[in-house]
């Protein structure tokens, strides 16, 4: 073959490649942006499939999909999640939240004694009060003094209810934990909260109907 047939012939197939990888990134966007919305209406087994898909299409960038892990949590699939939320820690080490929900994991999956021992360590989160909610998770401050000790701000109320409720879910009581998430879920969160006051509504919604 010519050299120069066979330069065009390089060329086209990068370009090719070029195209493909466009139009998986396009489709893993769109996957994606459907995932979060089946989450967000309670379609968690729905949610779940796409976020896999995403993983599956962009490999890549899995480490970077903690709401994969939420939808996991809500499906039961408790060591998946687990193990998204320990790959999640790659790419940001120092987020209480996801220490958090990777305790949640591990607590439905064996016990909260293990997933206390097997609590993520993180950096410097500045955010208020998730220093507390770390010490809480780590069994150093109790969920009564998270909430007393934090600012009457809404942002810090919001988290504050979040994280007590769904710790109170880990270890086991269903009634402090639905009190604290109905708190969270309430509207005058919702823009503070954003994603996660999206999350706290879901679990009030999934929890009433008894999933």
């Amino acid at each position: 073959m010519p050299r120069r047939l066979i330069v065009h012939l390089i060329a086209v197939l990068a370009l090719a490649v070029t195209a493909n990888a466009q139009s998986t990134a396009e489709q893993a966007r769109a996957i994606y942006t459907r995932a979060v919305t089946d989450f967000l209406n309670g379609r968690i087994t729905s949610s779940v499939d796409g976020f896999d898909e995403v993983a599956r299409l962009a490999p890549e960038e899995a480490p970077q999909l903690w709401q994969r892990g939420i939808a996991q949590y809500y499906a039961g699939r408790y060591r998946d999640c687990r193990a998204q939320f320990e790959s999640h820690r790659t790419v940001n080490p120092a987020d209480v939240e996801n220490a958090a929900w990777h305790f949640l994991c591990v607590a439905r999956a064996e016990s909260p004694k293990s997933a206390r021992a097997a609590l993520l360590p993180v950096g410097p989160d500045s955010r208020v009060p998730m220093g507390e909610i770390y010490k809480m998770f780590g069994g150093r401050l109790k969920p009564e003094e998270v909430v007393a000790g934090t600012p009457a701000a809404p942002g810090p109320q919001f988290y504050a209810h979040l994280y007590v409720g769904l710790y109170f879910e880990a270890i086991g009581d269903k009634a402090r934990a639905l009190e604290h998430m109905r708190i969270a879920s309430a509207e005058q969160y919702a823009a503070v909260g954003g994603y996660m006051h999206s999350v706290a509504r879901v679990h009030v919604q999934l929890r009433e109907a008894g999933k």
